[in-house]
């Protein structure tokens, strides 16, 4: 396997280069240890912060901002997507208010980004 990545850990944003197996990488082109970290998990088990927008009832707006609280999975982004557009919560929300809890049995929860 050959795999080129741009490091997102800090500002620099090394360009890696990532070869070998899964159990096995070598990489080259970090400027820290924060690139191997980064590549290994990446090639391993990606995952990624989700946001997005929910429908809200008796606000001043007709949507409030939300996301995870933590990276999930890739394999579940469009899981959570389809499962965030089915939702519509009633005013008043506070910052943080967890909208589902314990996704997909992940631990992780989609909570309200601000006050509305």
């Amino acid at each position: 396997m050959e795999k080129e990545l741009v490091c997102i850990v800090c500002p620099i944003g090394c360009r890696l280069k990532i070869t070998g197996t899964p159990d096995n990488l070598t990489v080259t082109g970090n400027q820290c240890k924060r690139g191997i970290g980064y590549a290994s998990d990446e090639i391993n088990n990606p995952t990624r912060m989700i946001c997005s927008t929910v429908k809200i009832r008796g606000a001043i707006h007709k949507v409030i901002p939300v996301k995870t609280d933590k990276a999930i999975p890739e394999k579940y982004k469009l899981e959570v997507m389809k499962l965030i557009n089915n939702i519509e919560l009633t005013s008043p929300v506070k910052m943080g208010d967890i909208v589902v809890a314990d996704i997909f049995g992940t631990g992780i929860n989609i909570v309200t980004t601000r006050n509305m």
